[in-house]
C-alpha cells in the first residue's frame, strides 16, 4: 500500500509530455527490434525455422544494445520533446534523420562487430523502423485533421483569398490549432491553373471575380486576404469587392511576416480604412534622414500629439545627439516619454512642459538646450473650435510659431520645419488663415535672413514678456544667422487625434449613426507615418523659404469613406448602420487644395513631393500687420479679428456659414 501510494505521487511529478515520451521510447525501442526482426524473417520466406542461426544469433545478441543506442539517436533529434499532435515538416524531416543515423550506424556495427548479415536485412530493416517510427508519430495528428475536417463548423466560416505559400500557411495554421473554432470553406485565387482543384480538401472556387458568387454560396462571414507580395493597387482592387460583400475582412500586414515565418492566424489585421486608399504609400529614403539626424539636438514642439509623437519616435530610431519634447498636454508628453524610454534606454530625452505662446519660456529652452532643428508641430487645428475661438488660433498658431522661429533664429538654429496642412490654402476658416500666417511668417524669416537683414526682423513680444528674456544677440550677430526655414502642408492624417475614422469608428461601435457634414464633401488623406516622412525630408531637402507639397493622390469623398468603414466593420450602410448628413461646420468648405492657383510645383528627388512656389507679398508691411495682429487678439477683439486678418492674408474668404 505505501509502495503504492509512492508510485502515484511519484506520477503526479510527471509532466503529460513526459509520460507520453516514455511510453514512446518503449514504443521505439519495440519498434527498432521487430523491424530488423522481419526483415531477417521475410528474407527466409516468412518461415521462423527457415532462419540459419548464422544470421538468428548474431540478431538475437545485437538487437537489444542497437535498440538502446538508436534511443540515444532519437534523443538528439528531438524525437521525444516535439509536440506531436501539432507535426509538420519538419517534425517528419528530424524523424527520418534520427531513423537514418540509427540504421546507418546498425548496419556499420553488426557487419564490423558481430556478423554480416544478408543485404536484404539492411534494406528492409531501415525501412521498416522508419515507417513503424513515423506513422505512430504523425497517427494522432492525420486522425485530428480527418476529425476536423469533417466537423461541423462551430465558428466563423470563412473564405481564403491566396492559395500561395501564406494561404497555405494560414490553412495549416487554422487546421492545427484546436483553439480556432472558425474554418476555411473555399478558396479565391487568380491563378486560373488552380481553379477547381483543392488544397488541403478545401476547394479553390475561382478568381476575384467569384468572391461575390461564393461569399453568397458559402454563406461566408469573415475574408482572410493573404496574398503579402501583392501591391497596394491589387490589394485595393481586391479588397474593394470584399467590401461589397458586407463580410468582416481580415489581412497579412505584409512580406515581412511571410519571410520571418509570422504567418499565422494571429498575424492577421482587420482591414483597416488607409488600405482601400488610391495609391502607394510614399516611400522616404531614410538614409538621407538619418544622416541629417544623427548627432544633432531636436526639438520636437507639439511632441505629444499624433504628428509629433511620430515624429519624436522616427527622431529617436534615428540616434540623435539629444531629443526634447515640448508639449502644453502632459499627459501627450508623459506617454510618448515613458513609450521612448522604454524602446530607446541609451536615449538622451528631455521632456518639458510650456507653450509656445511663451516667450520666456520658448527663450529659456533655446538658451539652454540649443537645439539644432525644430520641427514645429505645435498648433490648435480643430475648424469648429477654432472658428468659436479665432483670437486663441491667432495666438497659438501664427504667434507661437513667431515666437518660436525667433528664439530659433537667435540661438543659431540650423533648420526650423513648420508643419502646415493643405487648409493654409484659400482658406474658408480662421484655423486655415492662422497656418497661412505662418507659412507667411516662415517665408518672411528665411527671404530677411538671405538678404542679411534678419536683424530687422521685429521683436513682437508682449512688454512683461521682453523684460524677462535673458539674452537678445546683437545686431551684428543676427546679420550673420543661417537658420534655413521650411514649411511641409498636407491634407488630412488618418488616425490622428479627432480625425474622422475615429469618429465614425465610435459611432459605429455605439450602432449608429454615422454623422457627416455633406454628402459631396471631399478631403486628401495620408496615414501618419506618410505625413512624419515628408516632414522629416522636408528637413533634409529643404534650402530655405520653401513649402513642400505631397501628392495625395485623388481626393476621397467622405460619405464613401464613411460607407466603406460601416462595411468593413461588417455591417450594412444606411441598413445596419444609418448615415446622417449634418450639413457643413463653421468655417468648413467641401473641398481642400493642396496649392493656390498662383503657385508652381518644382519636382525633388521623390517624385510625389513637390516644392511649391511661394506667393509673393511685402514682408515689410506683413511684419508690421502681423505685430498689430498680435495685439488684437491678445486684447481679445473677436469682432474685428477675421477682418484683420484678411486684410492680411489676401486669399482668406470666410465661408458663409462663419459665426
Amino acid at each position: 500500500m505505501a509502495n503504492e501510494k509512492k508510485t502515484r505521487r511519484w506520477l503526479g511529478h510527471i509532466e503529460h509530455w513526459q509520460i507520453v515520451a516514455i511510453f514512446l521510447a518503449i514504443y521505439d525501442f519495440i519498434a527498432v527490434c521487430v523491424a530488423y526482426f522481419l526483415a531477417l524473417f521475410l528474407r527466409f520466406d516468412g518461415i521462423f525455422s527457415l532462419i540459419p542461426a548464422q544470421y538468428l544469433n548474431p540478431y538475437l545478441l545485437f538487437i537489444l544494445p542497437a535498440a538502446a543506442v538508436s534511443i540515444v539517436i532519437f534523443v538528439f533529434f528531438r524525437m521525444y520533446s516535439d509536440m506531436w499532435r501539432y507535426a509538420s515538416f519538419s517534425e517528419l524531416v528530424r524523424t527520418c534523420m534520427g531513423s537514418i543515423t540509427s540504421s546507418v550506424l546498425h548496419t556499420i556495427l553488426i557487419t564490423v562487430l558481430v556478423w554480416r548479415m544478408p543485404i536484404s536485412y539492411y534494406i528492409l530493416g531501415a525501412l521498416f523502423q522508419g515507417f513503424f517510427l513515423v506513422v505512430v508519430r504523425f497517427s494522432f495528428r492525420f486522425i485530428q485533421i480527418l476529425k476536423k475536417r469533417h466537423e461541423p463548423v462551430e465558428g466563423k466560416r470563412v473564405m481564403l483569398i491566396g492559395a500561395g505559400s501564406a494561404g497555405q500557411m494560414i490553412l495549416r495554421d487554422m487546421t492545427r490549432a484546436d483553439e480556432i473554432k472558425d474554418k476555411v470553406v473555399c478558396i479565391i485565387d487568380d491563378n486560373k491553373n488552380k481553379w477547381n482543384r483543392y488544397l488541403n480538401g478545401i476547394p479553390i472556387v475561382g478568381g476575384r471575380d467569384e468572391i461575390l458568387a461564393a461569399a453568397m454560396k458559402y454563406n461566408i462571414d469573415e475574408i482572410f486576404l493573404a496574398i503579402p507580395s501583392a501591391s497596394v493597387q491589387q490589394k485595393r482592387d481586391i479588397l474593394s469587392i470584399c467590401n461589397e460583400t458586407g463580410c468582416k475582412l481580415r489581412q497579412l500586414p505584409g512580406m515581412y511576416q511571410f519571410v520571418t515565418g509570422e504567418v499565422t492566424v494571429s498575424a492577421m489585421k482587420d482591414v483597416a480604412i488607409e488600405d482601400l486608399l488610391g495609391r502607394e504609400p510614399i516611400k522616404a529614403d531614410m538614409a538621407e534622414v538619418f544622416m541629417f539626424i544623427t548627432g544633432k539636438t531636436v526639438l520636437v514642439t507639439g511632441g505629444g500629439g499624433s504628428i509629433g509623437s511620430e515624429l519624436c519616435r522616427q527622431i529617436a530610431a534615428h540616434k540623435p545627439k539629444q531629443l526634447i519634447i515640448f508639449d502644453i498636454y502632459e499627459n501627450n508628453a508623459y506617454s510618448i516619454q515613458l513609450e521612448l524610454k522604454e524602446k530607446y534606454p541609451e536615449l538622451n530625452l528631455v521632456t518639458l512642459i510650456g507653450s509656445v505662446r511663451d516667450s520666456r519660456r520658448m527663450f529659456e529652452i533655446f538658451e539652454t538646450y540649443r537645439p539644432q532643428i525644430v520641427y514645429h508641430a505645435a498648433a490648435h487645428k480643430h475648424v469648429p473650435l477654432m472658428e468659436d475661438s479665432p483670437c486663441e488660433a491667432i495666438k497659438n498658431n501664427a504667434i507661437g510659431t513667431y515666437k518660436t522661429a525667433y528664439a530659433a533664429m537667435v540661438h543659431g538654429c540650423e533648420r526650423f520645419v513648420l508643419i502646415s496642412t493643405d487648409k493654409a490654402v484659400n482658406p474658408t476658416n480662421i484655423m486655415g488663415a492662422s497656418k497661412r500666417l505662418c507659412e507667411m511668417i516662415i517665408q518672411s524669416f528665411d527671404k530677411k535672413i538671405k538678404e542679411n537683414k534678419a536683424n530687422e526682423i521685429p521683436q513682437i513680444f508682449t512688454h512683461e514678456s521682453l523684460k524677462n528674456i535673458s539674452k537678445i544677440k546683437n545686431e551684428e550677430q543676427l546679420k550673420n544667422v543661417k537658420t534655413e526655414f521650411v514649411a511641409v502642408r498636407f491634407g488630412n492624417v488618418l488616425g490622428s487625434n479627432g480625425s474622422v475614422i475615429p469618429i465614425f469608428k465610435k459611432q459605429i461601435e455605439k450602432g449608429g449613426p454615422v454623422t457627416v457634414t455633406h454628402p459631396d464633401i471631399i478631403r486628401y488623406f495620408m496615414t501618419i507615418p506618410e505625413a512624419v516622412s515628408l516632414v522629416m525630408l522636408a528637413g533634409t531637402y529643404a534650402h530655405g523659404g520653401e513649402i513642400f507639397v505631397l501628392d495625395m493622390g485623388s481626393p476621397v469623398k467622405i460619405a464613401d469613406l464613411a460607407r466603406n468603414l460601416i462595411r468593413l466593420s461588417g455591417f450594412k450602410p444606411d441598413v445596419d448602420i444609418k448615415i446622417e448628413y449634418t450639413g457643413l461646420r463653421p468655417g468648413e468648405k467641401l473641398y481642400e487644395e493642396k496649392l493656390m492657383a498662383e503657385e508652381g510645383l518644382q519636382k525633388t528627388d521623390n517624385d510625389l513631393i513637390h516644392i511649391g512656389k511661394p506667393l509673393a507679398f511685402n514682408e515689410e508691411e506683413f511684419l508690421k500687420a502681423l505685430e498689430n495682429l498680435m495685439e488684437a487678439a491678445y486684447a481679445n477683439k473677436e469682432a474685428s479679428i477675421r477682418e484683420q486678418v484678411k486684410q492680411i492674408v489676401q486669399t482668406y474668404h470666410p465661408a458663409e456659414n462663419e459665426r
